[in-house]
Parts: C-alpha cells; structure tokens; sequence
C-alpha cells in the first residue's frame, strides 16, 4: 500500500505522511507494542487501510468524522490511522469516560463512522440508544456482528476487503483531530486541529529532541488527553516504536522502561510524584533514558531533581501547552546546576516559546504588562487551531488580536494562565485566571462540576473547589451546594454517572449560605478556608 505516499505529498503534508513514509522505508520495523504483542509497520499500514475501505465502502465516499472508541489498545491506536486513511478527522472516546458523556460527544462530532475495540463494544448499545443518527459501527476484533439491534462491521467482513488503491485526500488546513475537553457550560468543549498545525508541533519537536527509528516512546496518556499525539505521531514520523503502558504499568513504571529499554518518557508529573512516594525512583534506575518529558500539570522541582538523579544520560524538560495551542508551545530544560534558582514556588518554569510562536503577557484589558511583572499568557503562531467547534461567541473570546503586540496581525490565544517573564526570558507559571483548574494531569472547568450540581431540583447554588491543592495542581474536588431539602446521595450518584472519574467531587457539603465577597459574588477563598481550618 506504498503508492499512496505519493499521493499524500500531491495533496498536502497530513498527518498521516510520516507514517506512511516510516512504513514505506521500515515495512519489518515494530512500530506499536501493546500488551507486549509487537506489530510492524507494514502490519499496522495494512490493518489501517483494511478498516479505512471498510468505512469508505459503507458511507460509499471519504469520511468526514471518525470516533475511535477504545483504551490504550491496538485497536484504539490502529483506529486513528484508519481514520486519517479514509480521509475523516479521529475523535477519540474513551470507555472509562461516564457514557452520557461519550453520547454528547457522538452528538456533538456528527461521526459517520465509530472503531470500536471489544472493551468499549460492552458499552455501544446504551451509548448509542436512541440516537436519531447511528453511524457506521466497526469493531476489527469481534469475530462476528455483536448482537445490538444495528449493523456492525466485524472481523469476517473486514477478511473480505482489500486495502485501498488510494487514500482519500487531505490538506494541511483540514481539521486532523477533534479533541473534547471540559466546558464551563456543562458540556465537553470541542477543540479541532488541523495537520498544520500538528505537523508545526512534530517538525520543532523532531528536529529539537534528534529522534530517530531507533527510539523506543512510552505511551502514558489516554488518548482523549492530547498529549497522546505526542507519542504515536512523533515516533512514527521517524519510524521509532510506541510501547503503551497499561494501567498496572502507571503504578510501577520504572520496571516497564527497564525490560522495554525506553529511550523517551512523556508523562504527567503525577506519575514521577506517586513513584518517589512509594520510593521506587531511586538513583540510575533508568538508564536507557535520553530524553524525559512532563507536561499537563505543574512539575515541581524535587520531582525533575529526583528524576534527573535516576535518568542521568536524560536531558529532563518540562513543557507547556493547553490543547488550543497543539500539544506543547513551551519547553524548559532541567539543569542540575541553576534551574533550582529559576524556580517560583518549588515549581519549575514552563519556559519559552517554540521558534516561530510568539508570547504576550497581558492584564484584564489585553493591555501588555510591564517587563517581568504578572499577566495571563497569550500565545500565537502556526500551532494556534481555529477556535471551538461550533462556538463562535466562545471562540471569539479566548482567540484575539492584540494590537500592541509584536505579532498585530496574528490570533492570539488566552490561555488563562497567570505567568511571569524571568530576566533569562523563561516564563514561570503563577496559577490560573479563572476557575480553569488541573486535577491529575486533567484541564477541568469547575463550571461543568457546578452545572452537573445544579441538576439536583432543589440545589440553588453550587461551587467546586479543588481540595487538596499541592505543587499547585488538585488531588481532587470538593463541592458546596446550598439549598433546602437537597438529596445529597441523589447528587453525588448524577455526578458518578455524568463526569470522568477525575472531576467527581470526593465530598459535597451543604451550607445554609454561601459567602459573599465585596463585590457581592460567592467568596470561592472563604470556602476554601473551612477545609483548610
């Protein structure tokens, strides 16, 4: 299936072209390791265009979006190939997500196709009941049609096609990805991506990290965490091997590097943390290390020292970048020597832009702030997406102009994350401007927490705190609610059924009357005070 590199190249670099071309040069080369079964390039190119004639065959045309139902399988990882192959944007969907919140999703995204894998195949009926539009349902593993009321395209009809002649084409500023993340309104936030600017990302992350077909990539993330992008695509762009972690492999990750020989780590700082508490990351404990990455959540600095001392041939940086601004836009690189001294907080600085990004620190009034002072980050260039998926009055909010900048034609994006510039050009991180929050490596809205409250009929306020908060991320939530008669366990069951894990408050209070600040808002700090008290 090596023509269609050509074609790619005729219709515009996607992201699917270093695959392709990977697959072309490295056809034997192990290209993705789950569950420690290997699969080679050429195994991978043929199972992706196997599914994508599939979908192509019955929609009778390209796709235009493809969900990719599974978790941290081959099917989950193969399913975003064979979307790109059939021309679709991937969405992916989680099955340990709250179904109602994969169903808003499908709704949302429009699919026209859904991968299914067998863990997330248990779920498809009730996440798909009565759903005016069913999509085009492909589950690559199951031997035969599962019994759910609807077609189901499975192992023995996919034994019957071949792989496509020639993919359907892509452009750069067609949308690669559609990523949901939390929204202050009570429903996931879509943000799409283009190939431009995923391909913006991998070319400065190639060229700066030197990666080759012989680098072996973790992969920690979940594939409805952006970061995930980082790992699949940047390994296959060089032709390198992804190894996907398991979740008991997240709890004692040291021994996984050591017996697949890791050269390249990207993870939370959750996860270096939760090791130096059970004591398992202890000096030159990984050794084939060269380049460790973190990113999602704030890293403080005895984690990156810690985990400098047991990957001593590892250059340590931590990186910076909300979904809107593609993977990463920020890197700052650990050094032994001097980074304890650029540190606010115990916290290590995110850093500076990628060549080619441009940076603003700017007050309430977009206005810029003096040199060194604090402001929200604003940040803009060729990794910058669209705006939100069919939200104009919210993407007219967060993506502006900033005339008196240095870019005064160019989107910004807001980030929301309060920051300073240090003298060496470094920006440190100083907390959130609103009531955006991390939560184990997780962006959550409290809003959407609140919103999930208020379903309670007799609920008349609501308010998410993140509690307790150390290195300035939350191990959880807490929530308030005010009310008379409010069914507390009626509360916290809606919550379990409606959010992720990650954003279900591990306590909802009721108080008789919520606090007030000056301005005659509920006074968040004075809450926060009674569980710190």
């Amino acid at each position: 299936m090596h023509a269609e590199l050509s074609l790619d190249r005729a219709d515009g670099r996607s992201l699917r072209s270093g695959f392709l071309r990977s697959a072309s040069q490295l056809p034997d080369k192990p290209c993705l390791v789950v569950k420690g079964e290997s699969y080679s390039y050429s195994e991978v190119e043929e199972s992706a265009g196997l599914w994508a004639e599939a979908i192509v065959g019955a929609l009778g045309g390209p796709a235009r979006r493809v969900g990719v139902f599974g978790y941290r399988s081959r099917v989950s990882y193969v399913g975003v190939l064979a979307a790109l192959f059939s021309g679709a944007t991937f969405v992916p969907l989680n099955p340990t997500f709250p179904r109602e919140r994969t169903r808003d999703m499908i709704l949302q995204a429009e699919l026209d196709a859904i991968i299914v894998d067998q863990t997330a195949l248990k779920q498809l009926q009730s996440v798909l009941d009565n759903l005016e539009h069913i999509p085009v349902l492909l589950a690559p593993e199951a031997a035969a049609a599962s019994d759910l009321g609807w077609p189901v395209l499975s192992a023995a009809d996919l034994s019957r096609e071949a792989p496509l002649d020639a993919l359907p084409p892509l452009l750069p500023n067609d949308i690669a990805y559609l990523l949901f993340t939390s929204g202050s309104t009570g429903r996931p936030k879509g943000v799409p991506v283009t190939h431009a600017n995923a391909n913006a990302f991998l070319d400065f992350a190639a060229a700066h990290y030197g990666i080759t077909h012989e680098d072996r990539f973790s992969q920690t993330f979940d594939q409805t965490f952006d970061l995930s992008i980082f790992d699949l695509f940047l390994a296959w762009e060089k032709g390198a091997t992804v190894y996907a972690l398991q979740p008991l492999d997240l709890i004692a990750p040291a021994r996984f590097i050591a017996r697949n020989a890791l050269t390249v780590w990207f993870s939370v700082p959750s996860i270096p943390a939760l090791m130096r508490k059970k004591n398992t990351l202890k000096p030159d404990a990984l050794p084939s290390l060269r380049i460790s990455l973190f990113c999602g959540e704030p890293l403080p600095a005895e984690t990156a020292q810690a985990w400098q001392a047991a990957a001593p041939q590892s250059i340590v940086e931590n990186l910076y970048g909300p979904t809107e601004l593609t993977i990463a836009c920020l890197w700052y690189r650990w050094n032994a020597d001097t980074s304890p001294e650029d540190c606010v907080n115990g916290i290590v600085p995110i850093g500076r832009p990628f060549p080619g990004l441009g940076a603003a620190v700017v007050d309430e009034e977009l206005r810029p702030v003096a040199d060194g002072a604090a402001g929200e980050l604003s940040i803009c260039g060729p990794q910058t997406t669209p705006g939100y998926w069919r939200d104009p009055v919210k993407t007219a909010e967060r993506f502006v102009e900033l005339p008196g900048q240095e870019f005064p034609t160019e989107r910004f994006y807001r980030t929301g994350d309060r920051v300073r510039r240090l003298p060496s050009g470094d920006y440190v991180y100083l907390g959130r401007t609103d009531h955006q929050i991390k939560v184990m490596g997780f962006r959550v809205e409290l809003g959407e927490i609140e919103a999930c409250l208020l379903r309670e009929p007799n609920t008349v306020e609501a308010v998410a705190v993140g509690w307790p908060v150390r290195d300035g991320s939350a191990e959880g939530i807490v929530a308030f609610v005010s009310g008379s008669g409010v069914d507390l366990e009626w509360t916290q069951a809606e919550a379990r059924r409606r959010l992720p894990h990650y954003m279900v408050p591990n306590d909802v209070r009721i108080v008789e009357v919520m606090p007030l600040n000056a301005n005659g808002k509920i006074d968040r700090k004075a809450l926060l005070e009674t569980l710190s008290g």
